[in-house]
């Protein structure tokens, strides 16, 4: 799920959105402006968050709207749906690369992934949706997203089912907080209880991705890596930035690529750091087992 209006430089620059508390929408749809948007992708580390770009003139939108809004309410938790009106929000549409109506787009563990743009059949969006869940599954997520409004979702006996694993709450408050680097404490205090947790790995891989890139400056980036290839924090930067936009192959092939030309030092941190991004990525993805043979390659 790839598309160059979300890989170019800067495209994804969530430092310049500030935070707020999301406006109501009903069940698990809400909508979502330029003040709340942070708040809305801090909680893709606990489930998938799509979000609907739209406008109130396009004649077709409204089809999509109802599908969605219908699909991800009958997940009941799996998914939050978050809708903007570009029209009201014209600076986070550009932002965010939106050159369409409608367009949809996923949020996983911070990453944005394009989902469509233009309008798609039920069928269609019912088919997207399960292959986000797959996703999101493979990487370890088991949160569930809380209503926006009505009660809490329940299980096949009627019983209220608790919305995220209750070990995580010191961390998920974190990160509903907007306090990534306190998440990355927390899960550092559950890594020491269960330190082989992938969940708990994930967790953490994800929260220091997303503490790392809060005052990401992507231009400045881009251009700082390009003018030092040799500097290993401009390149885990770049990196980072790759991974966020979702340009994951580019990511572990710079890091590689400068793995092999390391000493052994620099090449210890460089197999951290890229352990860290397998797990963001996922265990299971295939430019993650592609790349885990090149790093071995590479280090032995």
């Amino acid at each position: 799920m790839t598309d160059a209006n979300f890989t170019r430089p800067g495209a994804v620059d969530l430092s310049s959105l500030s935070s707020g508390a999301p406006q109501g929408g009903g069940g698990y749809v809400t909508a979502v402006s330029e003040a709340d948007f942070n708040d809305l992708a801090a909680k893709s580390v606990q489930h998938p968050v799509i979000v609907e770009f739209f406008s109130p003139r396009d004649p077709n939108g409204p089809a999509v709207s109802d599908a969605l809004a219908s699909l991800v309410n009958a997940g009941e938790g799996r998914f939050l749906l978050g809708r903007v009106d570009v029209d009201g929000e014209p600076r986070l549409a550009q932002a965010l690369g939106v050159q369409a109506v409608p367009t949809v787009v996923a949020l996983i563990g911070g990453q944005m992934a394009p989902l469509f743009q233009g309008t798609k059949t039920r069928e269609e969006i019912a088919a997207v949706l399960d292959q986000v869940a797959q996703l999101a599954i493979a990487n370890g997520m088991t949160g569930r997203a809380q209503p926006v409004t009505g009660p809490a979702p329940t299980n096949g006996n009627g019983e209220a089912q608790p919305v995220a694993n209750p070990r995580f709450a010191k961390a998920d408050a974190a990160l509903e907080a907007g306090d990534f680097a306190q998440a990355v404490r927390e899960f550092d205090e559950l890594l020491k209880e269960t330190p082989h947790d992938p969940e708990v790995i994930a967790g953490r891989a994800q929260s220091a991705l997303l503490d790392r890139s809060a005052t990401f400056d992507a231009l400045k980036i881009v251009e700082r890596a390009s003018q030092n290839p040799n500097d290993l924090a401009a390149q885990f930067d770049a990196a980072d930035l790759e991974i966020i936009n979702g340009r994951n192959e580019e990511a572990f092939d710079r890091l590689l690529g400068l793995a092999a030309e390391s000493d052994a030092d620099q090449r210890e941190e460089i197999r951290v750091r890229l352990l860290e991004l397998f797990e963001i990525v996922g265990r299971t993805d295939a430019a993650v087992l592609k790349a885990r043979r090149r790093l071995a390659s590479v280090l032995f």
